[in-house]
């Protein structure tokens, strides 16, 4: 498990990059990143596996200001 507040570093990291990239970041595309899953599974210890819960979660955190 990882923290409350390591969990928001590590996704407005991932907002950041995808806001100034335009939806890519060093490691590649937002759109067939597996990273802001991995880190709600690590944070809620919820597994996210549908490719439209995995959008949902992608476009919730992604779109936060």
């Amino acid at each position: 498990m990882i923290e409350k507040e390591t969990f928001e570093k590590e996704t407005g990291m991932c907002r950041e990059l995808s806001r100034k990239k335009g939806g890519r970041c060093n490691w590649g595309e937002c759109s067939k990143c597996g990273v802001i899953p991995l880190l709600h599974k690590l944070y809620k210890s919820e597994v996210v596996e549908s490719e439209e819960e995995i959008k949902n979660l992608k476009d919730e955190i992604l779109c936060q200001k």
